[in-house]
């Protein structure tokens, strides 16, 4: 399934759909003309655990094409947010996951050229999250080296604690595309929340697709434009760490709950790692698309 989180109408409520054809299914009043209780939110959704996709799966497929009246409006009538707009806990972000990334950032990032021996991991708050097309604020009394990294995002769907690397992807409820955005002139000691964590931050969308739709998350293109202009394109096989290998390592010491975000690290082009070095601006557009998920487009304002 592609899920999203949506409103009708610039006033409305957020509410949970799902992406049918050229429709919005929402999934709460389908469940009312259907006689089961569903939930409204993304959130509540995956609370319901791994069983409530495939049963919600099969109750829209055994509507054909004729999905009860009231339930649906067209797509371009629906004004996608975030799918989870106000995550839970801080977003957990992935640095230097990528060999090429890690080279660059060697040379214009003072980190170390040696690839990592277990995944390096910062954090992003909730604050940080926009929906698709909201704006990416450029604050330019902070900084003067805003960044792009496109980025594969996976979502929790069942509480991990010490899983496996061989159980680990059957804790993943589905993915979709994060743009970790980066001041690059605003790291502290070595440290990257300030850097990582300021406000529109964790671009984040279209939709969510299901792990069960997305059975191998190491076969996807991605990759991000600015301004038309392409600046990174890899594939996830690239990782050096796996989807599998950072829901285990994270859990191991770190609980992981249904709705807690991974994003997954971001291949090499990246501005800061560019000669000369490119950063964004007020005016600048940028759009990242992961394969088989979707693609977010974002206008950089000053703020």
């Amino acid at each position: 399934m592609k899920l999203v989180t949506y409103r009708a109408s610039v006033e409305a409520e957020a509410r949970l759909g799902a992406i049918v054809g050229d429709a919005v299914l929402d999934l709460a009043r389908f469940g009312v003309a259907k006689g089961v209780e569903l939930p409204s939110t993304m959130l509540e959704f995956i609370d319901l655990g791994p069983a409530a996709v495939a049963a919600v799966s099969s109750l829209v497929a055994d509507c054909g094409e004729t999905l009860p009246f009231g339930t649906t409006i067209p797509l371009g009538n629906a004004k996608l947010l975030a799918p989870i707009p106000r995550p839970r806990k801080n977003v957990f972000g992935i640095g230097l996951n990528y060999t090429e990334h890690v080279a660059e950032s060697a040379k214009s990032l003072d980190s170390s050229p040696d690839l990592p021996r277990e995944p390096v991991i910062f954090s992003k708050p909730p604050t940080t999250v926009i929906g698709p097309g909201e704006p990416i604020l450029h604050k330019s009394e902070i900084t003067q080296q805003l960044d792009w990294e496109v980025e594969l995002a996976a979502i929790i769907g069942s509480r991990a604690n010490d899983v496996t690397r061989e159980e680990a992807l059957g804790y993943i409820f589905g993915y979709t595309v994060c743009i970790d955005m980066s001041a690059r002139d605003c790291r502290r000691a070595g440290q990257w929340i300030y850097s990582k964590g300021q406000d529109s931050y964790c671009p984040m969308g279209p939709v969510v697709v299901t792990a069960d739709e997305i059975t191998d998350p190491q076969t996807l293109d991605l990759w991000l434009t600015v301004n038309g202009v392409e600046k990174q394109r890899s594939n996830t096989s690239h990782m050096l760490f796996k989807v599998d290998e950072l829901v285990a390592d994270i859990s191991k010491g770190i609980t992981l709950e249904p709705g807690d975000i991974i994003a997954t690290g971001t291949p090499a082009g990246v501005g800061a790692g560019r000669d000369p070095q490119e950063f964004l601006w007020p005016g600048d557009t940028i759009v990242a698309c992961v394969e088989g998920i979707g693609t977010l487009r974002h206008p950089v304002v000053a703020a």
